[in-house]
């Protein structure tokens, strides 16, 4: 399945004392990821929510092998692992300039519908545009 790739510069504000990137800022960078993956299909976010469809994250996993660093260009690799249903699940990789692998992750994300906030399946949209990928 299609995989995007993003990159996005380590920032000052987004590390401890010891100039590493502080854990929690690891789901932002996914976030970036997925973001960038649903724009490269044709869809915002934003374009997503004015269409009735919200996407929270229900579950989140990450194993941290290497530590990213202040001005470090990293490289996020976000793939679908499947065709989504009524959830739409993620895994990534996040790569250093030297190519090294720095962690592993997954997220889920379920369909809701804005207005019931009810589960909803994946919009056709969404499908459609994935059986041409």
């Amino acid at each position: 399945m299609k995989n995007t790739y993003t990159n996005i510069r380590v920032r000052y504000g987004e590390t401890d004392q010891m100039g590493i990137v502080y854990y929690g800022n690891y789901a932002q960078f996914l976030e970036q990821g997925r973001t960038e993956w649903l724009r490269e299909l044709g869809f915002s976010y934003k374009w997503m929510e004015a269409n009735n469809v919200h996407l929270p994250v229900v579950h989140f996993s990450i194993d941290y092998k290497q530590p990213a660093y202040y001005d470090d260009l990293l490289t996020i690799k976000t793939s679908l692992k499947k065709i989504p249903s009524v959830k739409i699940e993620f895994y990534y990789e996040i790569y250093n300039e030297a190519n090294q692998l720095l962690i592993t992750a997954t997220t889920i994300l379920v369909f809701v519908n804005s207005t019931t906030k009810k589960l909803m399946k994946a919009p056709d949209y969404l499908l459609e545009k994935l059986k041409d990928e």
